[in-house]
């Protein structure tokens, strides 16, 4: 089970239909159950699917207060591993049986890459959002050099020793004012060099 949370203007809906949009074509269907707050969507080999194996994977979507975390359930594999011990099999009877297994194996390779296709769609519609999995600014603090006291992100000087903070502050692009990680170079939202 793997688990990510997304801080920002994003919602358990916007994710749920751009996975419902992606993964409802071909040999898969994808479902949406659940309310507003939190939301599962399942993944699955249509039933009466021409090649592959049988596999599901649910996908858990919970509003919490900066955000959205998703869950990615164990994916259920033991009909792909079938259809590829199948395919294996009949590749070792005779080697021109891969020809007819072709679709199958394409099918099979293809649905044990769910898991990557789901975080990338997430990925894809979370940036959209303009929401990360970096902490939310709500949450973040900068660590005084020389008490060690814990300053809210914008503080000039440190509230408990009264030290300047200017040296840790994030460092925002000139162009856009997205908050940039120390060390980049290129802005991640406009795409513009940083200049510092």
């Amino acid at each position: 089970m793997e688990q990510r949370i997304y801080h920002g203007d994003i919602t358990p809906q916007d994710l749920a239909q751009s996975l419902l949009a992606y993964f409802n074509r071909g040999n898969l269907r994808a479902q949406v159950y659940g309310a507003e707050q939190e939301m599962n969507v399942q993944i699955s080999t249509r039933p009466g699917a021409q090649s592959g194996g049988l596999t599901a994977v649910t996908v858990q979507l919970k509003q919490i207060e900066d955000g959205v975390a998703v869950t990615i359930n164990e994916q259920e594999w033991l009909g792909l591993a079938a259809s590829m011990g199948q395919t294996v099999i009949s590749t070792l009877v005779n080697p021109w049986n891969l020809l007819n297994r072709l679709d199958d194996l394409a099918q099979d390779v293809e649905n044990l890459q769910i898991n990557e296709k789901i975080w990338s769609v997430i990925a894809a519609v979370s940036q959209t959002h303009r929401a990360s999995t970096q902490i939310s600014e709500r949450y973040q603090r900068l660590e005084c050099l020389y008490c060690g006291t814990a300053n809210p992100v914008g503080e000039g000087s440190c509230i408990a020793c009264g030290a300047p903070l200017g040296n840790i502050q994030p460092v925002t692009c000139l162009s856009c004012g997205f908050v940039l990680l120390r060390g980049e170079t290129t802005c991640p939202n406009c795409g513009r060099p940083v200049r510092r």
